[in-house]
């Protein structure tokens, strides 16, 4: 990482300003630092500042990987990649900086707070929300926010399957995986435990969302009434359709055909190219009757999705 240098200006009619060495401190030891602490710490007195408080935050909770990360962030293996596809994107120097060191800051600290919301919570959301307060994070967000915009007419959301993702971007939409920042750090794996870094993508999807300011194309190719989409996305969606009429959603029912080319589902329970519900409830109706009803048991594309549903309905008691 480059070490920020600043220089000190007096303002007109004020007294000069003190130099950043004379008026910073450490924020101290013995709790976790705060990441707007460490971005203060970073602009003023350089990287190595930001190593020395990182490496005294020892919860055991954390994997030593992540520890190790978020302490020398430019020893991490993808730093290199992720300043370069930065770099292209657009981003200036500094925000990629800040934003390296908040990503791995984020997962060093995730572990605890993971552990903490098994321990506080029994809702499935109240732990994922829980998990969602990691305040590095949060920073994160307000440092590459404005990168989270749509390039296209109309924002996506999707639940099944990264390739569904794909399947929306194809289709003329943008989903989170095509913002500036969101694609770069989806090509980036950052850490093998997934959970350090789901709730990061939580956070950004809150983001994403906020800025809904048209149709929404909802891709859904399983329905999990526990997912990010329906308990914590479409929620927010609706919040924010109050406020902005041109917000509104567009439901698509996805099934994967047994050469696994993805197909949205007609009324008439038919495959084809584009299908377009006003409801979820018309959306996920069609999507069960195909699955029940004309799903191939030798198509392992969406053995997945049939099993899922057919466990959800079992459990409501309804005959599959």
């Amino acid at each position: 990482m480059r070490k920020t240098v600043t220089h000190s200006v007096p303002v007109p009619g004020t007294a000069p300003r003190r130099r950043a060495q004379d008026t910073v401190r450490d924020p101290g030891a013995g709790r976790a630092p705060r990441p707007a602490e460490l971005a203060v710490l970073q602009r003023t007195v350089g990287n190595a500042a930001v190593t020395r408080r990182v490496q005294r935050q020892t919860d055991p909770g954390v994997a030593e990987e992540a520890r190790r990360n978020a302490a020398d962030p430019t020893a991490h293996g993808e730093w290199s990649t992720f300043r370069d596809m930065m770099a292209q994107a657009g981003f200036p120097a500094d925000v990629t900086d800040t934003a390296w060191q908040l990503v791995l800051g984020g997962i060093a600290e995730q572990g605890r707070l993971n552990d903490e919301a098994m321990t506080k919570f029994t809702a499935r959301q109240e732990q994922r929300d829980y998990r969602a307060s990691n305040s590095w994070y949060q920073e994160l967000v307000k440092v590459v926010g404005d990168h989270l915009g749509i390039d296209t007419p109309t924002m996506a959301l999707w639940s099944g399957g990264r390739e569904v993702s794909d399947y929306a971007r194809a289709r003329g939409h943008t989903p989170l995986e095509a913002t500036p920042f969101g694609g770069v750090v989806d090509k980036l794996t950052l850490i093998s435990d997934w959970m350090l870094k789901t709730p990061m993508w939580n956070v950004l999807s809150k983001a994403f969302v906020s800025r809904a300011r048209g149709p929404v194309h909802i891709f859904l190719r399983a329905y999990n009434p526990d997912s990010v989409l329906i308990a914590q996305e479409v929620p927010q969606l609706r919040v924010i359709m109050a406020l902005h009429p041109a917000v509104k959603l567009v439901w698509h029912p996805v099934y994967a055909a047994s050469d696994g080319q993805l197909m949205e589902v007609t009324k008439n329970l038919e495959l084809t190219s584009d299908a377009s519900y006003s409801t979820r409830d018309e959306c996920v109706q069609v999507l069960y009757d195909y699955l029940r009803l004309l799903h191939d048991p030798a198509n392992a594309h969406s053995r997945r999705a049939h099993a899922d549903m057919s466990a959800r309905l079992a459990a409501n008691g309804n005959p599959v």
